[in-house]
């Protein structure tokens, strides 16, 4: 049975909106992280069979494979073909998921699996212009299924269905804040983070020919329950503010993987091991337990439990996703988003899943431990899932 390891892993700093990344274009952003693969660790990119990507909003400059044109403008070698995915916020993690996949199953034995979004070029909702009008994503036949909900009707949802409140989000929310600000201060983040030269705006709001360094996660900010108890909630009567639900931000990932047998011609040193994969369906109305199932199932493929897992890195896409999943795992939660989450660093849609791999490959050999799930809920109700051991 081929073994399929993670040699390198990297991402960029996470940009907040209109911030120090705002000013990228989304290939030049991927294209950065995926050279940066080959630079740390030394395997030639041509040894790579196929490149999958993630993007949720394939438009404009996220359009025509974003995934490719961000490995030919980084001059990486054109004879390695690419390929973009979608599942929505699980876009990268499903690409990283698929290329393992494809290693495991013998169709290449070296793939890259990334993402990137740019949500500060690229809106949520940019992907369904007004004019032309070309239509809805769903139409009155997925409605006599399914009501059609947001994501941020779905949080509220879930909240409500597990008796999550106001108070439980508001401390969760300052938990991810102050766990990220003692990551940052204690440099956990140093040996995952590509600092980026990113173009300055022009007065005309263009990108100018100076450029500045981006070297740090920007959604940073100091929080204190009183100040959280104060902000407005997303929704009326719901209980999610911008202080417990994630950000809209800019960056990217990249991880690189091979066969074991391929690391070990090569002379690399593997950092983990993808045990197992999964993409799981959820309620598309609730939208965002997929993490419940896609846990639930790699534990029960693998005959482990919640407690044999030393490390998981939930995406904190809102405070109710993670507290709902901690209710039916039971999990211990100083194992899980040790370092903060989506709701301090940011959350760039399809670049977020191989960004929480990256932080999750990386955190396994800072703290010394073996196992690891990252988890991601997604729009339309699924649920991805990987499960990592160390080495």
């Amino acid at each position: 049975m081929r073994e399929v390891v993670i040699v390198e892993a990297v991402r960029s700093p996470l940009g907040k909106r209109n911030g120090g990344l705002s000013a990228m274009h989304s290939i030049d952003l991927l294209g950065a992280v995926q050279a940066e693969l080959f630079k740390r660790s030394g395997v030639a990119a041509s040894e790579v069979g196929q490149v999958v990507g993630g993007c949720v909003g394939q438009v404009g400059m996220q359009t025509m494979n974003v995934t490719r044109n961000a490995w030919l403008t980084a001059g990486l070698p054109l004879e390695v073909a690419a390929t973009t995915v979608d599942a929505q916020c699980g876009s990268s993690q499903q690409a990283t998921n698929l290329a393992y996949s494809m290693v495991k199953a013998g169709v290449v034995d070296v793939a890259v699996g990334c993402g990137v979004e740019l949500m500060s070029k690229v809106f949520m909702g940019a992907t369904i212009p007004k004019e032309p009008s070309v239509g809805k994503p769903v139409n009155k036949n997925y409605w006599q299924n399914y009501e059609l909900t947001s994501q941020f009707d779905g949080a509220e949802r879930i909240a409500a269905q597990w008796g999550i409140t106001r108070e439980d989000t508001d401390a969760f929310g300052k938990r991810s804040q102050d766990l990220c600000a003692a990551a940052w201060a204690e440099d956990r983040f140093g040996s995952q983070v590509l600092a980026m030269d990113a173009p300055d705006l022009g007065e005309d709001g263009k990108p100018a020919d100076t450029t500045h360094t981006v070297a740090r996660d920007e959604g940073l900010r100091d929080t204190n329950l009183e100040a959280l108890a104060g902000l407005r909630t997303n929704m009326p009567d719901g209980v999610h503010t911008a202080g417990s639900s994630s950000q809209i931000s800019d960056g990217a990932a990249a991880v690189l993987m091979m066969t074991r047998e391929k690391a070990e011609e090569l002379g690399v040193t593997p950092r983990a091991t993808i045990v197992d994969a999964a993409l799981v369906g959820s309620d598309p109305v609730l939208m965002l337990t997929g993490p419940i199932g896609a846990t639930q199932k790699l534990l029960g493929d693998n005959d482990m439990t919640i407690d044999d897992i030393d490390l998981v890195e939930i995406n904190e896409a809102f405070a109710s996703v993670v507290l709902a999943w901690e209710k039916e795992l039971s999990p211990d939660m100083d194992r899980v988003n040790p370092n903060g989450g989506a709701i301090a660093h940011g959350h760039p849609l399809g670049g977020t899943g191989a960004v929480l791999l990256t932080k999750a490959v990386h955190e396994l050999d800072r703290a010394d431990k073996e196992h690891a799930i990252v988890t991601m809920c997604c729009g339309g109700g699924l649920g991805t899932g990987t499960l990592l051991r160390r080495g």
